[in-house]
């Protein structure tokens, strides 16, 4: 697996990187050919932003899952992800990790919740030797006890998977209840504590936990090259689109 470390400079941008590395994946495939086993483009990207920003799933209600007044009053961009799950706060302190998972040769990624098993199974594992502690809750989540310091979510295409993880390790979390309403799904093990009582910060360094997980992936091999005109063009027609980031 390829290894791809950059933070873009804005939010935007970081998140129409993920979906290019997707889309590029897919494309590659089906021109190699389904069933060509020597060509596999799975990928593990880091990345951390600068700035403070909402994120919405693809589906969720800006209505409903953020708080617009302080976020407007605080200068907070309210974004949407191309993946599912629920609406966070990202910023310093908040490392993302995104898979390109190539299905054809992973079975256990054959739907949503085998695909959340086998990733969040095997990012526990890795952090086992310095959290033994820490373990799977819910459908999609990490924790330490019962409080939350991973989130994730997928897109689905024909023969890849975009898989999100955001680990949660020196973040402000007296900033998420300002900017973010309370969910409108919640896993039961929540048990409808608000954001403050219900995540925690993984004691680590960034360092660490890069190290950890592309251990486990065994992503050694950097990527060199992607579309950045890609990129700026998603950035322009989707990611800092109003139509698209206020579309619910």
């Amino acid at each position: 697996m390829r290894r791809l470390d950059l933070s873009l400079p804005t939010p935007a941008e970081n998140l129409a990187l993920d979906e290019v590395l997707l889309l590029e994946a897919e494309e590659k495939c089906a021109l190699a050919g389904k069933h060509n086993s020597r060509c596999r483009w799975e990928v593990l990207r880091f990345w951390e932003s600068a700035k403070y920003f909402v994120v919405l799933g693809a589906g969720g209600k800006v209505g409903e899952e953020v708080r617009v007044e302080s976020c407007r009053a605080d200068g907070i961009p309210i974004l949407r992800r191309d993946s599912g799950g629920g609406t966070v706060l990202q910023g310093p302190g908040c490392l993302n990790f995104t898979l390109i998972l190539d299905v054809r040769f992973r079975p256990e990624c054959a739907d949503i919740s085998g695909t959340n098993h086998f990733v969040l199974s095997r990012i526990r594992s890795a952090l086992a030797s310095r959290w033994p502690e820490a373990d799977c809750k819910g459908i999609s989540d990490l924790a330490l006890g019962n409080r939350k310091f991973c989130g994730t979510a997928q897109r689905r295409k024909r023969s890849h998977i975009l898989f999100h993880g955001a680990i949660l390790y020196h973040f402000d979390l007296s900033r998420i209840g300002r900017y973010l309403a309370h969910p409108p799904k919640e896993p039961a093990y929540r048990a409808g504590r608000p954001h403050h009582e219900f995540v925690t910060n993984l004691p680590a360094t960034a360092e660490e936990l890069r190290r950890l997980i592309a251990g486990a992936w065994c992503a050694s091999q950097v990527l060199q090259d992607y579309s950045a005109d890609r990129v700026a063009e998603l950035v322009v027609s989707k990611y800092s689109n109003p139509r698209w980031n206020e579309r619910f």
